[in-house]
């Protein structure tokens, strides 16, 4: 189906502006705000000269420590996005809940599934933008609903990505549209942090990162929610083993 993107971006805007993506916006900003010091912290480990001026919030731990969340803060990102996915993927008249089987119900297999998904779409997207930096963007709208094909249709690595490749037909130039917002957004946002950082407040600077950013890719996910289940809507080509699951969620009228 067609994807209408001013309805996306209004209709995605209000999945946020509900309870679950309140809680899920808290979370996001945990998560954001412990990838971002701990990384710190690991660079001022390796290095306590680099980037003094403007490294901003560490953690009060070793180095060794601090990787060692860093790691487990990337692998508790894909638990994050199948959440998310199978969260923000429910009719709007029940997005003011959050059962138990959105986190429980084979959450390792598919965290596993979204993990190497999203490393092999990072790595074909970045050697996309290497050359000539359009490649980058048609990758990025042809596997753009590859955590909702996993999180929730419950689809394999090969099989996310197909899935996405399908959906992204007929809509990438919309797509595309939507990724080089992000970008100029992201680019926007980034302004604020940078500006206080020059004024010899990093410290102010690395929470304004992590607040502006929280803010501004919860939005994000609640528009390629509604963006997915626009262009999957009337498909049968659900697969995995959630496919009655999808099909419910999708034909659910909404309030």
């Amino acid at each position: 189906m067609a994807l209408r993107l001013t309805n996306a971006i209004l209709d995605g805007s209000r999945r946020v502006l509900t309870r679950t993506g309140g809680l899920l916006f808290v979370v996001l900003l945990v998560h954001e705000a412990l990838l971002i010091t701990s990384l710190n912290t690991v660079v001022t480990a390796a290095d306590p000269t680099a980037m003094s001026d403007v490294i901003g919030l560490t953690l009060p731990v070793s180095g060794t420590v601090a990787g060692v969340l860093l790691a487990g803060t990337l692998v508790l990102n894909a638990v994050y996005f199948v959440v998310l996915s199978r969260a923000f993927a429910r009719p709007k008249s029940q997005l003011y809940s959050f059962p138990a089987d959105l986190v429980t119900r084979r959450i390792g297999r598919a965290s596993l599934t979204m993990l190497v998904s999203g490393y092999i779409v990072l790595l074909a997207v970045m050697i996309g933008f290497a050359f000539l930096f359009l490649p980058g963007l048609f990758l990025s709208a042809c596997f753009f609903f590859v955590i909702f094909t996993i999180g929730v249709e419950d689809r394999g690595v090969i099989g996310s990505l197909k899935r996405s490749w399908g959906l992204s037909q007929g809509n990438r130039l919309r797509l595309v549209g939507i990724v080089l917002t992000i970008g100029i957004s992201s680019t926007v946002v980034s302004f604020a942090p940078t500006l206080l950082r020059m004024v010899d407040a990093p410290i102010l600077g690395g929470v304004a990162t992590i607040f502006l950013n929280s803010v501004l890719f919860i939005f994000v996910y609640g528009i390629m929610a509604e963006a997915y289940l626009q262009v999957s809507e009337g498909d049968t080509d659900l697969g995995g083993t959630n496919a009655s699951a999808t099909a419910d969620t999708r034909s659910t009228p909404d309030i």
